[in-house]
């Protein structure tokens, strides 16, 4: 059969439903009774009588008997049907039962006991629809295309049951944070999706047009300078959780849109930073997962230690002999083509730098600390008070990834100013991802913002941890739109 038969089938049934007068998509459900509640207190449950709901997972009939599994969210279990001359108005029967397919929703009300096999049922003579479904669900072994499974995420988390535990622990991950954060005097303030000026990060905005005022406007690729904005207001300790949005490639790292939580602290710098963050991630992981040891894309991790603290420019010098503050172009050039990473030769310095950097971070088991990366990297950060060519900014590495970014603020407004006009010409010359000048945010610096720590971090963290790639990961991952004719 085709799944247009199954379909015409199905709508059949829905008809003759209809027809005896049966409402098959009814707004109210009696359930008063979690199938896990049973299951997990049989002996306080038995001889009871309960009302229980779920979807169809398999109908069996034997004459004057059936037996129906139905699952819910917590568990899944069997209503027991024996032939009753009772009618009861709007419920079906032993001989209504062929109305009946796998993937309905129904509610039973009956004794709980066992069976004749010592199997946890529920006794009913009667069952009540609750929604009639059209279209069967593929069987457990028949739904493994991972575009099919994207599009159609509502099948694969009935029929993969391990895609809803994960988005469970993804949902671990984040109140984890909040809990950690909030535990530690934060404050969760939600901050602006649209921007007219958007920074913050390197990374290609999406552009979209507000009707009422007539401007385009960006989506965020960061929440890190409306945040800064409220330390301007006299906020000290803030954090947001939420979706950003980078217009660039999907791979098992990147989605155009994710979740992502960036926090702010006035009066620390990234050596406090690097301490609360490194207690946070292992606060996380333990609370999400229940260890500090992973294996991930072929590194064996464990969290559990004091995570060192490695220069960027002696991670480049010791592994190209690259002098960061003195690029030699053409060896760089020659390291990246050597690493099938060819790039275009008149990139920036500071651009090329990142290249080779990333090159050294895929090899990186971790965990530690990358600091002190370069000014030109750094637009948003503090110079550092002994060497002014780098940065007090900090990155944890971990199974090649970076896991988050944090930085001692920069709050010099003339500073501020200086770098947003050289990120400026970097744009105006061809750099989609350098950040645009944001007179306003010089102004609210203008007016004054304490010394700050800033840190943010992405549901990356998640995926890799999680051991999957991004689109695993996430309930609706985005895809190339297909209609079904």
């Amino acid at each position: 059969m085709t799944l247009d038969d199954y379909r015409d089938e199905r709508l059949r049934k829905l008809a003759e439903i209809r027809a005896l007068g049966i409402d098959p998509y009814p707004a109210k459900s009696h359930r008063n009774t979690k199938i896990s509640t049973i299951l997990n207190h049989f002996d306080e449950k038995q001889g009871q009588e309960v009302c229980v709901a779920g979807r169809i997972t398999a109908i069996r009939s034997f004459g004057k008997i059936a037996f129906i599994k139905i699952r819910d969210y917590f568990g899944e279990i069997q209503i027991f049907m024996q032939k009753s001359d009772q009618i009861i108005p709007g419920y079906l029967g032993l001989k209504q039962l062929k109305l009946l397919d796998t993937g309905d929703f129904i509610e039973a009300t009956g004794r709980v006991d066992k069976s004749s096999t010592g199997e946890i049922s529920v006794f009913a003579d009667q069952v009540r629809l609750l929604t009639k479904s059209l279209r069967p669900l593929p069987g457990y072994d028949g739904f493994t295309n991972k575009e099919e499974r994207y599009r159609r995420r509502y099948v694969d988390l009935n029929i993969n049951p391990e895609v809803r535990e994960r988005l469970v622990r993804r949902s671990k991950f984040w109140q984890a944070t909040r809990d950690f954060m909030n535990d530690h005097g934060f404050i969760e303030i939600n901050t602006p999706v649209l921007e007219k000026t958007t920074g913050g990060a390197d990374a290609t905005p999406f552009v979209t047009h507000m009707n009422a005022l007539d401007e385009d406007y960006y989506l965020r690729i960061s929440q890190e300078l409306p945040l800064k904005r409220l330390l301007g207001g006299g906020f000290e300790k803030v954090y947001d959780i939420g979706p950003r949005f980078r217009n660039e490639g999907v791979d098992d790292e990147h989605l155009p849109e994710h979740i992502a939580f960036e926090s702010y602290a006035a009066y620390e710098n990234y050596e406090d930073g690097m301490d609360l963050y490194e207690a946070m991630i292992k606060y996380v992981a333990k609370e999400t997962w229940g260890t500090l040891k992973f294996q991930v894309g072929g590194f064996d991790i464990d969290l559990d230690c004091t995570w060192p603290r490695i220069k960027y420019a002696d991670l480049l010098h010791e592994k190209f002999g690259i002098d960061v503050f003195n690029l030699d172009r053409a060896k760089a050039l020659e390291i990246l083509k050597s690493h099938d990473s060819p790039v275009d030769p008149k990139v920036s310095d500071a651009r090329l730098t990142d290249y080779l950097w990333k090159i050294i971070r895929k090899t990186s088991a971790g965990p530690y600390w990358l600091v002190e990366e370069p000014l030109s990297l750094s637009p948003l950060a503090k110079v550092s008070e002994d060497n002014p060519l780098v940065t007090q900014r900090f990155h944890p590495i971990i199974a090649g990834t970076e896991m988050g970014n944090g930085y001692s603020e920069l709050n010099d407004p003339l500073d501020q100013l200086d770098r947003f006009r050289e990120q400026q010409a970097m744009r105006d010359a061809g750099d989609d991802e350098a950040q645009m000048l944001d007179m306003d945010f010089v102004e609210m610096l203008e007016y004054g913002m304490p010394p700050a720590c800033g840190w943010g971090n992405s549901e990356r963290n998640f995926w890799l941890l999680e051991g999957v790639s991004g689109r695993e990961a996430v309930p609706f991952p985005i895809i190339k739109d297909r209609a079904d004719q």
